[in-house]
């Protein structure tokens, strides 16, 4: 009963605000474009589906989105728009990801649905996504490694690339800010009949600076915080001969210095292309061959000598099919095939090179069994040359639409992540305190993934609440230092396997926006994490920073266009997240000392941004970062590192 007075209660409420808003209607439901229900989404199905029909929960990120974040790099884009999202750094300030208890070798991230080459502290180097390039974001949650394999055992985060979409544009932007930040981008794009271009380039830099921290830090700070230069450099071109045909072909440089030494900076380098084949046959069948190459190099440039001494490379060369055929009742069978050769080179490797093959056979059925209910299963093999490493992995999702505008989805997935050749051949002497050592006998990550979800739309309104549980066997991490037998003057580090990890947690999301231009939306995420070391050890250290239990995203914006000439944007976006507590050692170089549990506070932080656009073809864009002016006690690797306000001028040109 309670559950139809709430049903009439937001029904009438939305019948209230009718002549408040703006909004499309379908022959079923009438639903508020401005939520993004109408886009077509891909990653959670590798089929094109509708967001509000899709059977696997995603999280889609318009190119609107990312326009009013005002954003300038990828962790700053999820950190605001997703609760549970953080970005910690190592002692060297690699980055690394936090995403609900899940680290960035865990969250699968794909650029048009290839993998990225490489990584930095176990992580994809987050500083190669170019926003300058960037389409949508679509973010599934939970394991995904039925169709994507390893290091999609907490979910896939795939950037789709823009695309010409008029005959002739042609896009400057510039951005400037404190610490000498300035940023350049360039955009070509043409689209003619059958034939598309699109070009970019963007060329960012930021000067070293200074932080402080008072007296009685707990654990390790940073006190300089490390520029950069960086160049990324991207093509793409699409042929469409006929109708149902499309060929597709890309390529991108990147280069990024980092000067933690001034006479000898690291430097990053990455070299990637494809091709791409899509052949739609007749109204049922679509097939897809594609074949993609990246490479990821690290150097160490030295000042005096002009020498550049690439200590490490990874390439991958990848070949894919994909066949999708569509069934009169609307169900879907999808089936492919993947093989990659992976290249490792890093002078800290026992051999220093070591190469595998990857392959696998995926299929999947997208079975719809009425306008109501749908379900999705799907199955996957994978091979592993190295070690003769295989493992078959099931997923099996439903969506059940009980009443209009009411969507229900549960879905259990196995995830896996084979062991790197890193994790399996590293011998790296870590500034002395103690030498991290691969282990060839590693047993793949192995988990379980449970979710639920359930999203109501009515009107301008839009609420999704999700539950989530994961259990993983065999988790890859560091384990204890230890001393070799009979000295204790070294100590050692070995890659090994968790007995247990589990986390769990819920994220509730509400949405609304108006006629008159105003649009809000808040996002809690609480994550609940868990590692066992052994039987022994029944609450084992977090390998990096553990999860923050409780995080809270907010943004409300509003647009007018007062004109053709003139429209204005003002967006106000913020998180909070709370204190997290990690057992930690002492002393490293000491450990009979032992360990000891250190709570690293919370904080929040806010963004106010407004842009305008003047003639529909120069945008002007002001923004205040950390507008309440926050600074760190201590700047800990977890903490945000930002020494104050931070005033963003920038200025757009579309030709």
């Amino acid at each position: 009963m309670k559950t139809h007075r709430l049903h009439i209660f937001l029904l009438l409420l939305g019948l209230y605000t009718h002549s408040f808003a703006q909004y499309s209607c379908t022959t079923d439901t009438c639903e508020w474009d401005v939520l993004n229900l109408d886009e077509v989404v891909i990653t959670g199905t590798r089929v094109p589906k509708l967001l509000k029909d899709t059977p696997v929960q995603t999280t889609l990120l318009t190119s609107k989105d990312i326009e009013r974040s005002d954003a300038t790099d990828i962790q700053g884009l999820l950190q605001s728009e997703l609760p549970g999202v953080e970005f910690s750094y190592a002692m060297n300030q690699q980055v690394h990801l936090n995403f609900g208890g899940f680290g960035g070798q865990s969250i699968l991230f794909l650029i048009d649905g290839e993998r990225m080459a490489g990584e930095t502290l176990d992580d994809v180097d987050f500083s190669r996504i170019d926003m300058n390039n960037i389409d949508r974001i679509e973010i599934v949650r939970g394991a995904s490694s039925a169709l994507y394999g390893s290091n999609a055992g907490g979910g896939v985060i795939n950037i789709i690339t823009k695309g010409a979409s008029k005959k002739c544009d042609l896009d400057l932007d510039v951005r400037f800010g404190r610490h000498a930040d300035r940023r350049y981008m360039l955009s070509v794009g043409s689209n003619f009949t059958h034939i598309q271009n699109s070009f970019s380039v963007t060329a960012s830099r930021m000067s070293n600076y200074s932080v402080h921290n008072a007296p009685g830090a707990e654990a390790a700070v940073v006190s300089t915080i490390f520029g950069h230069k960086t160049l990324n450099v991207r093509e793409k071109l699409v042929w469409k001969p006929f109708d149902g045909l499309k060929l597709s072909g890309r390529g991108g440089f990147y280069m990024r210095e980092l000067p933690r030494e001034i006479e000898a900076p690291d430097r990053y380098r990455a070299y990637n292309g494809g091709v791409k084949g899509e052949w739609k046959i007749g109204t049922e069948d679509y097939l897809e061959l594609s074949y993609s190459f990246d490479q990821y190099d690290k150097s160490q440039y030295n000042g005096l000598s002009g020498l550049d001494i690439r200590n490490y490379s990874n390439v991958q060369n990848s070949v894919r099919t994909l066949y999708n055929h569509s069934f009169i009742n609307g169900s879907i069978l999808t089936a492919g095939a993947d093989y990659m050769h992976d290249y490792l080179m890093n002078t800290k490797l026992a051999g220093t090179k070591k190469a595998q093959d990857c392959a696998d056979l995926f299929m999947q059925v997208d079975w719809m069994g009425s306008n109501k209910w749908e379900v999705v299963g799907a199955l996957r093999y994978d091979y592993f040359s190295d070690g003769r490493m295989s493992r078959v992995t099931p997923k099996i999702s439903a969506r059940y639409k009980p009443v209009v505008n009411l969507n229900i989805r549960a879905a259990y997935g196995m995830g896996f992540r084979a062991p790197t050749l890193k994790e399996k051949y590293y011998e790296f002497d870590m500034a002395g305190i103690w030498i991290v050592r691969g282990n060839p006998d590693l047993k793949p990550e192995t988990g379980h993934n449970i979710n639920f979800s359930a999203d109501y739309t009515v009107r301008q309104y839009n609420i999704t609440a999700t539950a989530y549980y994961n259990h993983i066997k065999n988790k890859i991490t560091t384990g204890l230092p230890y001393y070799l037998p009979d000295t204790t003057t070294q100590l050692y580090l070995n890659y090994e396997n968790l007995a247990d990890y589990n986390s769990c947690g819920v994220e509730i999301t509400a949405q609304a926006a108006w006629r008159n231009g105003i649009s809000a939306k808040l996002s809690y995420a609480f994550t609940y994490e868990k590692n066992v070391r052994n039987k022994e050890d029944k609450e084992a250290n977090n390998q990096f920073m553990p999860a923050r239990p409780h995080s809270l995203t907010a943004r409300v914006g509003w647009d007018k266009s007062f004109s053709e000439n003139y429209s204005i944007t003002i967006d106000l976006n913020g998180r909070f997240l709370s204190a997290v507590f990690n057992k930690e050692y002492v002393d490293f170089y000491d450990l009979s000392k032992g360990t000891v549990i250190i709570k690293y506070p919370g904080y929040t932080l806010w963004k106010l941004s407004v842009s305008q656009k003047i003639f529909g073809k120069v945008r002007l864009t002001i923004a205040l970062d950390n507008l309440f002016n926050y600074r760190p006690r201590y700047y800990y690797l977890n903490a945000p590192l930002t020494d104050g306000i931070n005033l963003l001028v920038g200025a757009s040109v579309t030709i």
